[in-house]
């Protein structure tokens, strides 16, 4: 538990607060432009993670979504709803409304994930056509049109379209949530003997853990995959979607709203490490 609770202390002073979370995009985007130069210099080294069936890849990065719902949707109700039944906020009544409210960002953060790859994948398939090597046409036949990636690959082939990077997208838009979600932390007051602050303390490393392996994903899918245009709209793509949801939408009173209520945070009553 006292290791527990001193890694809590240490991803709360690393990665909750501000900083990084204003550097971050700026990181990605440095990550997305270096990556893309070491990779066309062929300066990149072979390594296991240039494999797409690396477990990695397979069993984090291809889920990445469903990773990051199913460790926020526990994390925002229960600081959500602590927060909220504080007598210096809500009674528990509201407070269970404004848990409803927060987890709505849940909700548009899917529908982001889910019309962005919709997006993605009709782009590719506008732009793309398919080669069918090593298959001869038959005689007389003229040759087959294909009208997306799904079919082409369906008979053998490979399809050529202009292919936005999904891994650039989802990964930088789920760590920027994640860092989002993170900053109620500066205004959670928790004993320290509460089983409560350990189930946080839980979830607090083990969305800092998950925000690790999407940066460091990120960085592999900027080595060794996609060209530099696809990785740079990708990523642009995630952080306008972060942008126009936290720093636009989540401000304006009929939207999910922030994870941080306006409340004094230089009071010690709502001090986390209390």
């Amino acid at each position: 538990m006292e290791r527990l609770e001193r890694s809590g202390r240490w991803l709360r002073a690393a990665l909750a607060r501000g900083p990084l979370r204003r550097r971050l995009p700026a990181l990605l985007l440095a990550i997305a432009v270096l990556g893309s130069a070491l990779k066309d210099s062929d300066l990149v080294p072979d390594t296991p993670l240039q494999n797409k069936r690396n477990p990695l890849n397979v069993y984090f990065v291809k889920v990445a979504w469903a990773w990051t719902l199913w460790l926020l949707l526990p994390f925002i109700t229960l600081t959500t709803y602590e927060l909220g039944r504080s007598k210096l906020l809500y009674g528990r009544t509201r407070s269970v409304l404004l848990v409803l409210r927060r987890l709505g960002a849940l909700l548009v953060g899917t529908a982001v994930w889910y019309l962005c790859t919709e997006l993605f994948i009709y782009i590719e398939n506008l732009t793309g056509e398919c080669s069918l090597q090593g298959k001869p046409s038959q005689p007389g036949q003229p040759p087959r049109l294909y009208g997306s990636k799904r079919e082409c690959q369906r008979d053998s082939g490979v399809w050529s379209g202009f292919d936005i990077s999904g891994h650039c997208f989802l990964l930088s838009y789920c760590a920027m949530m994640i860092l989002e979600e993170l900053a109620v932390l500066e205004a959670l007051a928790i004993e320290h003997s509460s089983k409560l602050r350990v189930v946080i303390n839980v979830l607090l490393v083990s969305l800092c853990s998950l925000t690790m392996i999407w940066v460091f994903m990120f960085l592999c899918t900027a080595l060794y995959f996609h060209d530099f245009s696809q990785k740079l709209l990708g990523v642009l793509i995630g952080l306008a979607a972060w942008y126009g949801t936290y720093r636009f939408w989540y401000l304006k009173p009929f939207s999910p709203g922030l994870p941080l209520p306006n409340i004094p945070l230089s009071s010690k009553k709502y001090s986390y490490s209390r």
